[in-house]
This record gives C-alpha cells, sequence and structure tokens, in this order.
C-alpha cells in the first residue's frame, strides 16, 4: 500500500462522523439527497452518493432527520430537515468537535 493509499484511508475515517455533523446542520433548511450532495462537496465534504443515501436514511430512521416526499415537480423527491432530535444531536457533536480540535492544537504546540 502505497503511502498515498495510506493517507487516503486515513483521511476517510477522519471525514466519516464529519459528514453526519454537516448533514445535521445543513439540512435545518430543507433539502433532497442530490443537491445535498452538490453542497457537500462544495464546502469540502466530498461525499458518494452510496454513502450519503445510506446515512439519510439511518439519520431519518433514528430521528435526527425529517422527511416528506415532493410530488409536485416532475420527478417525486424526499426532501430532508433536521428534526429537533438532530438540532440537539447537531450541538453536541460540535461542541466535542470544537474541543477535540482544541486539544489537537494544544497537542501541536507543545511539540
Amino acid at each position: 500500500m502505497s503511502d498515498d493509499d495510506i493517507l487516503a484511508m486515513h483521511l476517510q475515517e477522519l471525514r466519516r462522523g464529519t459528514v453526519v455533523l454537516a448533514c445535521l446542520q445543513l439540512l435545518r433548511t430543507p433539502g433532497y439527497g442530490y443537491g445535498l450532495l452538490e453542497t457537500l462537496d462544495a464546502r469540502g465534504f466530498a461525499t458518494d452518493a452510496n454513502t450519503l443515501y445510506p446515512l439519510l436514511r439511518r439519520l431519518e430512521k433514528q430521528g435526527y432527520l425529517d422527511s416528506e416526499w415532493n410530488t409536485e415537480e416532475a420527478r417525486p423527491r424526499k426532501f430532508y430537515r433536521t428534526s429537533a432530535a438532530g438540532v440537539s444531536l447537531a450541538a453536541s457533536l460540535t461542541a466535542d468537535f470544537r474541543a477535540i480540535a482544541t486539544a489537537i492544537d494544544s497537542l501541536t504546540e507543545e511539540n
């Protein structure tokens, strides 16, 4: 395995949890899967559709997202919105993420 492959593997692990948090934050404004995929990519959270759609279904099943179908357009789309429980989870995850970032910064400063 090359150094680039190893780095890519570690970056994927590092980003995995941040995509959950990014989705919860972005979906405070209702959105559909493909639009969310584009927004995530534009904001630096490159995510594969095969990762995003199961994640959205899981967060919905866990009660962190609400959804509804919009059938007014030519192709029906399922719109997601962060639920009250999802807003609470996002706040907790954000606080923990910031604490971890601060801890990593302090490690860097020590060395």
